[in-house]
């Protein structure tokens, strides 16, 4: 109990000195705890001081860089625009001093001015003095002396026109002329047909002079019935042994050619025989129109022709103009427009079509109306030949033909016509052509002889000399080669020399 007791008083003493012990010393932890943290506080706040005064110090020392650089710039910018300062005020001196010579310039040029107007014023009055002086010694106005003057300029210049004129020519054509002489010469020497003689007669020989009887019949009612069926005329003369069928057209001329011959083989020569004779020479002519035009074209190496083409080439065979059998006119036609377009450089086969079929109108111009070219170039459009084809049928006679082809044929159809031999005329109108084309060159004044030469191919005019100089010579052959172009009709072309000299003879003693 006692022990108890002690320990009960002993417990109530020690708490009260465990609290005050333990009061002390909390607040004695407290008190170190507190003065730690107030020294961290004092570092950091001398940490902060420290860092406070070194980014000060760094910042003064920034500020000082950029002070110093503002001024280093302001220093360079006070500089430059002292420096464009000093350039503005010498260009402004410049330009005054510019402006000043400006001035005296132009003083002096106006000073020029007025020198030259007052020169030009004294020539004037020089001009109107020497005008007055030389109207007094020739006796002529101003007006006057001006139209003389000019007259005598004009015949100085002609001669200088005429030979510039003349060497412009030359210079143009002399190139072209030799190529073209060129193509056309070869083309003619390797190029050559033969020609029937133009003629609106056929002679049948008989076997005997008692035929011509028979072939008249009983009150002429078999030579009736042969003139009526073949639409010729029979010539039946004191000419033996021999009956001339005249007729424009040759198809009908062949057919009672054919007919007759047949009626003489035959021997029994009455109208119902003539009626079925001329109906076979019909159906053999018309066979042999369809052979000569499908060796035509073979010849010429056209193929794909529609049938009905074939026959009208055929009717050429029979065919005559200015004494030329147009089917062998149409071949060698093809042929020298075959060379040309090689020559060239165009199609060598197109331009043998188109020169074959140029005339293929005169197979049925003389029962059709209308030109031979219009005629064919309807014919082949029918036929849906190619353009250029219908073109060169249609504008081989004109003097600009459209396409490059037509032209082809234009100049091959002149030298097929033109070439000596190609085409035959009687004596009489070959004379009459000469006389017409000496007549037609020798109208013209300061001409004093003309002759016609190459069978009519060339032209020689003589003039006056003391009348026609050589420009007026120039210009006299154009007008002479214009007036034969109008008034007369030629193949080919026909060249006209103007020969002009002067002759002067002096003796010796």
């Amino acid at each position: 109990m006692d022990n108890i007791i002690y320990l009960a008083i002993t417990g109530v003493i020690a708490l009260p000195l465990g609290f005050v012990a333990g009061y002390f010393l909390r607040k004695k932890l407290a008190q170190a705890q507190a003065n730690s943290i107030e020294a961290k506080a004092d570092r950091i706040l001398a940490e902060a001081k420290t860092k406070q005064q070194e980014y000060v110090l760094d910042a003064k020392e920034k500020a000082v860089k950029i002070i110093d650089e503002a001024k280093r710039e302001e220093k360079q910018l006070r500089q430059e625009a002292h420096a464009a300062q000093q350039r503005l005020e010498r260009r402004e001196s410049m330009f005054d001093q510019k402006l000043i010579e400006f001035q005296e310039n132009q003083t002096k040029l106006q000073e020029k001015v007025d020198r030259v107007k007052q020169i030009k014023l004294e020539i004037e009055q020089i001009k109107i003095q020497e005008g007055e002086k030389l109207q007094a010694i020739a006796n002529l106005s101003k007006e006057e002396a001006k139209i003389e003057l000019l007259g005598m300029v004009e015949e100085e210049s002609k001669t200088d026109l005429m030979a510039r004129i003349m060497k412009l020519e030359r210079e143009s054509s002399d190139k072209f002329e030799d190529k073209a002489r060129e193509i056309v010469i070869d083309a003619i020497q390797r190029t050559a047909s033969s020609h029937a003689a133009e003629t609106t007669s056929s002679i049948v020989n008989l076997p005997s002079e008692e035929m011509k009887g028979r072939i008249i019949g009983k009150e002429g009612r078999n030579i009736k019935t042969i003139e009526k069926l073949t639409g010729c005329e029979l010539v039946i003369d004191d000419t033996p042994e021999s009956i001339m069928i005249s007729s424009f057209s040759p198809i009908r001329r062949e057919v009672a050619r054919l007919a007759l011959e047949k009626l003489m083989a035959d021997g029994r020569i009455q109208p119902a025989r003539i009626e079925e004779f001329v109906d076979k020479a019909k159906q053999d002519l018309s066979l042999d129109i369809k052979k000569a035009g499908e060796e035509a074209l073979y010849k010429i190496g056209i193929t794909g022709i529609d049938p009905k083409l074939v026959n009208i080439v055929g009717r050429l065979k029979y065919r005559t103009s200015y004494g030329q059998n147009i089917i062998n006119h149409s071949m060698e036609v093809a042929y020298l427009s075959g060379i040309i377009a090689a020559e060239l450089g165009l199609e060598e086969a197109k331009a043998r079509k188109c020169g074959f079929f140029h005339d293929i109108g005169k197979a049925v111009d003389q029962e059709t109306q209308g030109s031979h070219p219009e005629i064919g170039y309807t014919i082949l459009k029918k036929f849906n030949m190619d353009e250029d084809v219908a073109q060169a049928a249609r504008d081989h006679h004109l003097d600009h033909p459209q396409s490059i082809y037509a032209t082809v044929v234009k100049a091959a159809d002149a030298i097929s016509g033109a070439r000596m031999g190609a085409r035959k005329d009687t004596f009489e109108h070959f004379v009459a052509r000469l006389e017409e084309l000496e007549k037609t060159a020798s109208g013209f004044p300061g001409i004093e002889k003309v002759y016609a030469i190459q069978a009519g191919r060339e032209v020689r005019v003589f003039v006056k000399p003391n009348e026609v100089d050589d420009y007026n010579a120039f210009q006299l052959a154009k007008d002479i080669a214009h007036k034969i172009e109008e008034e007369l009709q030629y193949p080919g072309e026909i060249r006209v020399t103007i020969i002009r000299e002067t002759r002067v003879v002096e003796y010796a003693r």
